[in-house]
């Protein structure tokens, strides 16, 4: 008995991943040009209001400005404040955990710079929102300023992420 040919089966759609606004989508902000900032104020908003987040982010800017004009150190920019204190948080080791042989080890791996940002972004903003009993512009103005004078709750978990990274050193073999 003959075969019959078999139809054009069209291969499965592939499917793709979804494309996430990137660096190469974001817009620098409106004061600073800066896409860093853009990013900063776009991890602060809640629930799509961006000019509520542009307004506390702002907000905090200006106070580090007052704060500075106080103490009179005006060589420095808020701008360069902020980018400082970003700096001072972004960790360049954390630990993964990596299941061999039944056990799962702490493993330590280097941070890339885009991961670096980001969770130098998350524990500032995490250390803003646990404060409680200020305005979030204040809040974010001090956990800025400590942050960039190498203290306050980011820095500290940065310091702590770096330490079980340096007590996990024995396991780095099992990094790929």
């Amino acid at each position: 008995m003959p075969r019959k040919p078999k139809k054009n089966v069209a291969e499965p759609p592939r499917i793709r991943k979804k494309p996430t606004a990137s660096r190469k989508m974001l817009l620098p902000d409106a004061r600073y040009n800066n896409r860093l900032v853009s990013k900063f104020i776009n991890c602060l908003m809640y629930e799509g209001k961006k000019a509520t987040a542009t307004r506390l982010f702002y907000g905090a800017m200006d106070e580090i400005r007052r704060r500075m004009d106080r103490e009179g150190a005006q060589d420095r920019s808020e701008l360069d404040i902020f980018l400082q204190a970003v700096d001072n948080v972004k960790p360049f080791l954390e630990i993964q955990s990596r299941r061999v042989g039944g056990a799962t080890y702490q493993v330590p791996v280097k941070v890339g710079p885009d991961r670096a940002t980001a969770l130098a972004i998350r524990w500032i903003l995490g250390a803003t929102r646990g404060k409680k009993g200020r305005p979030m512009a204040m809040k974010l103005a001090d956990e800025l300023t400590a942050a960039f004078r190498r203290e306050g709750e980011a820095v500290t978990k940065r310091d702590n992420t770096h330490k079980m990274a340096e007590a996990n050193k024995a396991f780095s073999h099992f990094a790929y």
